[in-house]
């Protein structure tokens, strides 16, 4: 039996970061949600007790540096499985974008191993599981609409956000989000207003939660990236009425409630970026 899993990106309404941790990492304080551009995974069982990872991708490993892999290791050593399986994943998720594929994947391997071994195991055990992957990966368990804090491994779960279209835009750059995090000055950066996104959540209210979108991250990323603030006021300029970079970067979403207007700027912004993508919010 093969087992089917959908692995959506997810896109970040709000990032802030709050504060160094003694382990290295930030607390942050991030609103996601996920949109429809995913990749797929199929998961089949194996009697030998072994891993198979297997994708066609330049850009991604298909061994242990692989975090689908690295998470089939932990599930199956956290709950002592001594069968295997093989993972397969189309990539449909830009790589190294700020989109969460990786993440993403991780936890649909979680998720599918859960149901492939019939172990009923909680989200909210998975998401701990997850949690020692990365910090998008808690979230991942759960998809949807919600609020991440701590390392990223406290979830609480948001109202959707009203339906809208939304327009990726990517350069053909790879950004490191730890080069990034390198950079955080915590006495200078900007802190974006969560309260008023989720209130703009809860009152389906699309013009408010585009005023409020905001990323700590966006200046950091551009000041080493120009062309990721190019790409934004490009965006902006062609009205997008809400315009902002995705976690850690480089891809520029907007955010765009008529399906005419999101199809134009999505037609104008292929004239400027190679990778660029026209899709719903799901979350």
């Amino acid at each position: 039996m093969t087992l089917f899993e959908k692995a959506p990106a997810k896109i970040n309404l709000s990032l802030d970061v709050i504060s160094k941790r003694e382990d290295g990492y930030h607390n942050v304080e991030m609103i996601m949600t996920t949109i429809d551009l995913s990749d797929h995974i199929e998961l089949t069982p194996l009697e030998d007790d072994k891993i198979v990872l297997s994708l066609e991708s330049r850009y991604v490993p298909s061994d242990e540096r692989n975090l689908a892999y690295q998470a089939a290791e932990a599930f199956k050593k956290k709950y002592g499985i001594k069968r295997g399986v093989h993972i397969r994943i189309e990539k449909h998720i830009p790589v190294s974008a700020g989109l969460g594929g990786g993440s993403s994947d991780a936890a649909a391997v979680i998720r599918g191993l859960n149901k492939i071994w019939n172990l009923n195991i909680p989200a909210e055990e998975l998401a701990k599981l997850g949690a020692s992957l990365g910090a998008d990966v808690s979230f991942c368990i759960y998809g949807n609409t919600a609020i991440a804090r701590g390392y990223g491994e406290q979830i609480e779960k948001l109202v959707s956000p009203p339906p809208c279209w939304v327009v990726l835009a990517k350069p053909d750059i790879g950004v490191s989000t730890r080069n990034v995090f390198a950079q955080v000055d915590l006495e200078k950066i900007h802190h974006p207003k969560t309260e008023k996104v989720i209130e703009a959540l809860e009152e389906k209210d699309f013009y408010k939660l585009c005023s409020y979108i905001s990323n700590s991250l966006e200046p950091i990323t551009g000041k080493m990236h120009p062309e990721v603030l190019d790409i934004k006021e490009t965006m902006i300029k062609m009205g997008a009425p809400g315009v902002m970079m995705s976690g850690s970067g480089p891809t520029v979403f907007g955010l765009v409630e008529n399906e005419r207007q999101a199809k134009r700027i999505y037609n104008g912004m292929r004239g400027f970026c190679d990778e660029v993508y026209l899709v719903r919010l799901t979350g």
